[in-house]
């Protein structure tokens, strides 16, 4: 990538953190089984640095069987108790449990005839939202949108669904161009 020097400052410093700046975050994600991954890993970031999971995220997708949803939906006891036990994903019980609700309510959005991607790409009109921010103190943490779509989620069952959560969600499927304008992928992802 060319400027490297000028990508968004938040991943300066660490060649895992540019790689998924510069191949990932932000570009924009319609496929089932990759959203439900980054929604996983989203609920399990809560309360932690991005970095962190994306240490452990071939450890997770191992232990969630590469993000299958139906497989999550179905894990058992004794996989949920091997999932505590494995000091290589963030074991948090809460959350483990929270990933297989997620997923068997997914399984029933399906079941319905709806998709993940449909339910959140239709909060955008199927276009992301392109911002024009210029340091990072101007990105936001969540937004009024980030808002409705947790509040929707939750009256699903959905879990770890705060506008948090739900707006770093949007930003790393690319529901919304939040590379700072000095960044050259956004202008790639405009």
């Amino acid at each position: 990538m060319e400027k490297l020097d000028t990508r968004c400052t938040w991943c300066h410093g660490d060649p895992l953190y540019q790689r998924y700046h510069d191949l990932e975050w932000g570009v924009p994600l319609k496929d089932e089984q990759a959203l439900f991954e980054f929604l996983t890993l989203e609920t399990f970031q809560a309360g932690l640095s991005w970095i962190t999971v994306l240490r452990k995220r071939e450890n997770f997708r191992a232990r969630f069987h590469g993000f299958d949803i139906k497989k999550v939906a179905c894990m058992t006891a004794a996989e949920i108790e091997e999932a505590m036990a494995d000091a290589g994903i963030i074991r948090n019980r809460a959350k483990i449990l929270a990933a297989i609700n997620n997923a068997k309510l997914v399984v029933e959005m399906h079941e319905r005839g709806q998709s993940l991607s449909d339910f959140f790409w239709s909060y955008v009109h199927h276009n992301p939202i392109q911002n024009q921010w210029k340091a990072m103190n101007e990105v936001p943490a969540s937004t009024p949108l980030a808002e409705q779509i947790s509040k929707d989620l939750k009256k699903l069952g959905f879990k770890f669904m705060g506008p948090t959560v739900i707006y770093a969600h949007m930003q790393a499927t690319g529901m919304v161009n939040d590379h700072l304008i000095t960044c050259p992928r956004h202008g790639d992802l405009s």
